[in-house]
């Protein structure tokens, strides 16, 4: 019996790890390069912006962007005053501004206090993390780096005006990954399939508050339950892959819910 047992759960982890390593696959070849570019442009992608000095060959380079119907200095005010504890994120505020001083949602208009910075200042990203100003040149660009010397990060926000009145607003975000325990590995899976949720957003909010056209909180607050939902979901059908018998039936519902995630996170239509 214990024999049985030991091929059954054997053979169940062998079905639950082809799922995760096709998951995988699809991530790596096709979500992830769509996911690094996303809104940007070919020259946009290859453009040098500041901060790129920070990261010396970075395992993980995102440029992402968005036009605006606005001026470099309507937005200028909109990025300056970022951060947790501050105007927020302008993104999902149902998990990016807990535990912040000026309640879950971020700010609808400009806050003269948090407009007043200078290179070296906190930007804290979460109650637990900060970055600082390494950078400031007013509406143009601004970048927050890291304090982790053996794994820095850094994340640029620049402007680039357009000849018809409206501006590309651009991101590019870069880190070495942390390799130094399990606990940092995971982050940096983490943030490395699902950066790109968070930066969306935040170009999106403003976009919209740029442009005066500020979508309802419940919005952000239903895609980010859905978001949360598939990926729960994908890792319920692998749990159940693992502890009920091994069926055909079960292993593709675990494949298509893998895919299902990919298709949630990564469509084209989330942006």
């Amino acid at each position: 019996m214990d024999e049985i047992l030991q091929k059954y759960r054997i053979t169940n982890l062998f079905a639950a790890l082809i799922v995760i390593a096709l998951t995988g696959l699809l991530y790596y070849f096709v979500a992830r390069p769509y996911q690094l570019t996303l809104g940007a442009t070919k020259d946009e992608v290859q453009r040098s912006m500041p901060g790129d000095e920070l990261v010396s060959a970075p395992h993980f380079l995102a440029t992402r962007a968005i036009t605006i119907q606005g001026t470099p200095e309507e937005i200028w005010p909109w990025l300056l005053q970022m951060g947790h504890n501050r105007a927020g994120f302008y993104g999902y505020d149902i998990l990016e501004n807990i535990g912040s001083e000026h309640g879950l949602r971020s700010a609808g208009k400009i806050a003269p206090e948090f407009q007043k910075l200078q290179q070296g200042d906190k930007v804290p990203i979460s109650a637990v993390y900060s970055m600082v100003f390494y950078a400031i040149e007013p509406h143009q660009y601004l970048v927050w780096t890291g304090k982790d010397d053996e794994a820095p990060a850094s994340l640029a926000w620049a402007l680039y005006p357009l000849n018809d009145g409206q501006t590309r607003l651009v991101s590019r975000i870069q880190w070495r990954y942390h390799l130094a325990d399990i606990g940092s590995v995971v982050m940096d899976f983490f943030l490395d399939t699902a950066d790109h949720i968070a930066v969306r957003k935040i170009l999106l909010g403003v976009k919209d508050r740029v442009e005066g056209q500020v979508e309802p909180v419940w919005v952000a607050d239903v895609e980010f339950v859905i978001f949360v939902s598939v990926f729960g979901i994908f890792v319920a059908a692998l749990i159940a892959l693992l502890v009920r018998p091994l069926t055909w039936a079960r292993w593709l519902a675990a494949c298509g819910a893998g895919i299902g995630w990919l298709a949630v996170w990564y469509a084209p239509i989330w942006f």
